[in-house]
């Protein structure tokens, strides 16, 4: 009697063993890593896509750019070359979703800090005010970090395309000209290919885990 008990000991220990390493195999399986999506101007919603873009359905990158950031540096593509980025549109003088975002943006800042893979990139949308001056006060009242993220100021209409063709990042239409207001939420997280991995609600908390968890992801690619 005491025999069988020894012997069924042994058989349960080795089926438990036998069955952790199945369930193992079967959750890494069904746990395959899935890329973060490739987004298209066909796969947004068609009031954040100007209409020139409703049929793009391939191929859609963010454009060459030559903004001027809170040092007075010229700012291209080439400084978010081979960089992952998050970008948003903001204006300093903003009172309500404005810090918001900054805080949140700052938040990510922190996170990403010692990552020499991602950087930030925060747009002006009223560039007239928005001066390098200005920027600098701002950037230096939030905590800015220099080598990780730029404020930027320039042209309006620069400025105004790249949210609406490039970054699909606002509802309203309008030229750029003195009387046309973008404001969005949106933050977008950019790829090191300039593409559009993903966009998030700049005010939410949650949303900003959950772009951590995202670039966490794109690094991996």
């Amino acid at each position: 009697m005491l025999s069988f008990f020894k012997d069924y000991k042994i058989f349960a220990i080795v089926f438990m063993i036998v069955s952790i390493i199945i369930v193992s195999i079967i959750y890494n399986t069904l746990n395959v890593y899935q890329p973060l999506p490739i987004y298209q101007p066909t796969m947004v919603q068609p009031e954040l896509v100007d209409s020139t873009l409703h049929y793009k359905k391939k191929y859609h990158k963010i454009a060459d750019f030559s903004l001027t950031n809170q040092n007075g540096k010229t700012i291209t593509q080439e400084d978010y070359k081979d960089k992952i980025y998050v970008a948003d549109f903001f204006f300093t003088t903003c009172p309500t979703i404005c810090p918001i975002m900054t805080k949140n943006m700052a938040s990510i800042q922190k996170d990403i800090l010692n990552d020499d893979d991602v950087m930030l990139l925060s747009h002006s949308v009223t560039p007239e005010i928005d001066t390098v001056a200005q920027l600098k006060r701002y950037a230096i009242k939030k905590g800015v970090n220099d080598k990780k993220w730029n404020l930027v100021t320039g042209d309006k209409k620069q400025i105004y395309e790249l949210a609406r063709k490039s970054y699909l990042a606002v509802k309203d239409n309008g030229d750029g000209g003195p009387f046309d207001m973008i404001h969005t939420e949106n933050f977008m997280l950019i790829d090191k290919k300039r593409q559009i991995r993903g966009f998030y609600d700049g005010t939410s908390p949650e949303e900003i885990e959950r772009l951590l968890d995202d670039i966490t992801i794109l690094k991996q690619e």
